[in-house]
């Protein structure tokens, strides 16, 4: 794979002209050509606000009562690990994922530039891994290569930014009228008219030196008419092509407001069949938020009775979507990663009662995309407060993202003043996923 550390200016762009994913990816994709492999796929789900580690993946039955918590521990497919009472369909499939516990995170906020680019917002503003994705592997078949099925919040809390990786690589959203734009055109006439107006960007003149937003434009002409000209792409986004029944067994149900037990919101299965559709179609990285996960103390909190109605419906939506990857062939090639931007305090806060934001230990969740399942790696000491063995950061996480899709994490990019800054400042990957 390709490396750049700090090469002379002209060696770095004409090693950017290879390809961000290296040298090793065209004979990476012939071999893959070769044998019909079908290109790797990511579904990122997360967990925003921070699920709680000790009451999920990562119980601790012997701790003190100000830390244990209320849930059993129950036995996992795995002989010697337990999970929380509240997710028995994955402990039942522990043998086809893989959980990393001692997870670590810089920030200790809802700031979630480190989920999605490995970085907190003091290491400088880096692209989102789905867009570092979309420019080193493009579309297939038409299909967006990074889809989020996140809505987009204010810029302040806007996190999947592509950055210097470039502005056509930022990912397809389908709200509003993004979905009307992919409706097939009704005449040629029409089709013809959407081919005269891309057309008109054409007469920008060429011979001046574009601000990388005008680069942009020349993708998004190729792009827009992919998309309005693909039913593929059409299909992909219609949940309405997809069975009442299988929806419904991604889960359905209510949870609780994290901080106001009498507010409840309807669980939204949706999106997880949507991301599978998706990465069925050729998107190589969908994003998703599910649930709200910010659990604290207060008067009328009450963290266990926020998590004893979101955390059993969030177990029958991965459980679904693994499954269901598994049943359609796609358990090799599809990667999925589950978790939040950090775990939560082991002791608990008696008003509510509650658990605060904790950066130290987390979990996360891996399926799939080839790698070593039916394991467990790290550990947290005996309080869940820290990691005693095998810590992963944020960026070790991403790296493994980078490996599956096929991405040197090594690698370095052009930012906005052309110096090439790396990806990650650590980009080493969980080894024991590879092993």
């Amino acid at each position: 794979m390709l490396r750049i550390g700090s090469p002379h200016r002209r060696e770095f762009l004409r090693a950017g002209a290879l390809g961000l994913a290296g040298v090793s990816l065209p004979a990476l994709l012939r071999a893959d050509a070769r044998t019909g492999a079908r290109p790797k796929s990511v579904i990122y789900v997360v967990l925003d606000g921070g699920p709680s580690h000790i009451d999920m993946w990562d119980p601790k039955p012997d701790a003190p009562d100000e830390v244990r918590g209320p849930f059993k521990p129950i036995a996992t497919k795995l002989p010697g690990v337990r999970f929380s009472e509240l997710m028995p369909m994955q402990a039942s499939t522990l043998d086809r994922l893989a959980v990393l516990r001692g997870v670590r995170s810089v920030e200790n906020d809802h700031f979630l530039s480190e989920v999605y680019s490995g970085l907190p917002r003091g290491a400088g503003k880096r692209p989102a891994f789905g867009s570092v994705a979309a420019r080193a592997l493009g579309p297939a078949n038409g299909v967006p290569p990074y889809v989020s099925l996140n809505r987009p919040t204010t810029d302040q809390f806007e996190f999947e930014k592509p950055y210097y990786a470039g502005p056509h690589h930022a990912p397809f959203r389908p709200f509003g009228d993004a979905l009307d734009d992919l409706a097939p055109a009704k005449s040629l006439e029409r089709l013809a008219d959407r081919k005269e107006l891309l057309k008109t960007f054409d007469t920008l003149r060429r011979d001046i030196d574009r601000h990388d937003a005008i680069r942009g434009v020349d993708q998004f002409q190729a792009q827009a008419l992919d998309l309005i000209t693909s039913p593929r792409v059409r299909d992909a986004f219609d949940l309405s092509k997809e069975p009442k029944r299988n929806i419904e067994r991604y889960g359905t149900g209510k949870y609780p407001h994290q901080t106001v037990k009498s507010i409840m919101y309807d669980w939204d299965p949706k999106p997880f069949v949507l991301a599978r559709r998706l990465v069925e179609a050729g998107a190589r990285v969908v994003t998703l938020r599910a649930g709200s996960w910010d659990h604290h103390s207060g008067p009328e909190a009450d963290i266990f009775h926020a998590l004893k109605h979101i955390v059993p419906v969030l177990d029958k939506s991965v459980h679904a979507l693994v499954t269901d990857l598994e049943a359609r062939g796609l358990a090799d090639d599809v990667l999925v990663v589950v978790l939040g931007e950090f775990g939560r305090t082991p002791k608990i806060t008696p008003q509510g009662p509650g658990r605060e934001h904790w950066a130290d230990a987390g979990c996360a969740v891996f399926f799939g995309g080839g790698l070593k399942m039916g394991q467990v790696i790290g550990a947290t000491d005996a309080r869940g407060e820290r990691a005693t063995r095998g810590e992963t950061t944020f960026q070790n996480l991403i790296a493994t993202i980078y490996a599956v899709l096929g991405i040197d994490p090594a690698t370095a990019l052009p930012d906005f003043t052309g110096r090439p800054q790396f990806l990650l400042d650590d980009p080493k990957p969980v080894a024991s996923l590879f092993a």
